[in-house]
């Protein structure tokens, strides 16, 4: 009976920006160098009463939220495809879960061969080496972590 081998898997945090579009290709290229896999994993978090804003109103937040999980979807699926394409060569599967982007990835970690993020996302300071979730990422991850910088023109958009 032959030993059953599961592929390396790679989880690539996803945000929108030229950085995550970066880190999805560094992810998927390695990937392919390994015979792995890719989840391409994108944060998004909801306060279903960031006002304090009568407990009746519920209803209303929840509507909100399927929104912006749905927007969190959408987001992360064309930021894949924009970054490899429709078929990149090897498995991308596209994850989404609720709760602060860093908490998210960590998580992720500890079930990845390899954690990759880029040096920052939207926000932070401009000339700040990493972004802050890039910094959790590395310092709280289960294991491995590559950060990978922007190779190509600014994210000014």
């Amino acid at each position: 009976m032959s030993e059953r081998t599961i592929e390396p898997l790679i989880v690539v945090g996803v945000d929108g920006s030229n950085h995550s579009k970066e880190a999805v290709r560094w992810a998927v290229a390695q990937a392919a160098l390994i015979g792995g896999r890719v989840h391409a994993v994108m944060a998004w978090d909801w306060n279903p009463n960031p006002f304090a804003i009568d407990p009746a109103a519920a209803g209303v937040a929840d509507a909100g939220a399927v929104t912006a999980e749905e927007a969190a979807r959408r987001k992360l699926a064309d930021t894949v495809t924009a970054a490899v394409g429709a078929s990149p060569g090897v498995p991308v599967f596209r994850r989404v879960e609720q709760g602060t982007p860093a908490q998210v990835l960590v998580d992720a970690s500890k079930e990845a061969d390899l954690t990759v993020v880029g040096t920052r996302g939207y926000g932070g300071f401009k000339g700040a080496l990493l972004g802050s979730v890039s910094q959790q990422v590395v310092q709280y991850s289960a294991g491995t972590v590559v950060v990978v910088r922007e190779g190509g023109a600014e994210d000014d958009d």
